[in-house]
């Protein structure tokens, strides 16, 4: 039987109350879901998941974890989700990470990546569901959306262009009930997350199980 190591990198919205003793366990987020319908597309695939993501991280975070969280598991495709935090945490003042520093922490992280393993990479958009207090962010985070998929050209095996997708998902519906606080995803938001992440990973997986 085939076996594939998958690991999910980022922040909280990956991290979703994981227990960290134990990484394998997914939390409640979109690692959970997106694991399950993987599991159900490829019954014959012994897949190892491990989910790596912590609350609160910007790019920096990832850069110093990189050797530890990323070089040592040696996984054989890696997401990364990141960015909101480089927007959210910054935000009180406006005091914005430069586009040129956001930009040369991913590109740190997925240099290492694609340099010290064979991992094939799978990055996800950074997303704001529209929610009046948090509507600002988007003066800066677009910037860095722009810079990820920017990076996703240079770098991804595949592309989840998350925060467009959840638009697309609003109409006729209500964008708070995908994240009542604009950022963290509730149960029917991780759910939506994680069917497409599934969707859009299937060529990774069938290249590798070819």
């Amino acid at each position: 039987m085939k076996k594939i190591k998958l690991l999910f990198q980022g922040d909280s919205i990956t991290d979703a109350h994981r227990n960290r003793e134990d990484h394998h366990d997914l939390g409640l987020g979109y690692p959970k879901y997106a694991a399950e319908f993987i599991k159900e597309s490829y019954p014959n695939v012994e897949f190892e998941f491990i989910d790596l993501g912590i609350g609160g991280n910007q790019t920096k975070d990832l850069v110093a974890r990189l050797e530890s969280d990323f070089i040592d598991i040696q996984p054989d495709i890696v997401s990364i989700l990141i960015g909101v935090n480089d927007t959210w945490h910054h935000a009180d003042d406006r005091s914005w990470i430069p586009a040129e520093l956001f930009e040369e922490r991913l590109r740190t992280v997925l240099d290492g990546i694609r340099s010290r393993t064979n991992a094939k990479i799978m990055i996800l958009e950074p997303f704001l569901i529209p929610i009046e207090d948090k509507e600002f962010f988007r003066e800066d985070l677009d910037f860095k959306i722009d810079i990820v998929r920017k990076l996703a050209l240079e770098y991804a095996d595949v592309y989840l262009p998350t925060d467009g997708l959840l638009w697309s998902a609003y109409i006729g519906d209500d964008p708070l009930s995908f994240a009542a606080d604009g950022v963290h995803p509730t149960e029917k938001g991780a759910e939506f997350i994680g069917k497409m992440y599934a969707e859009y990973i299937r060529p990774i997986i069938d290249g590798l199980i070819k």
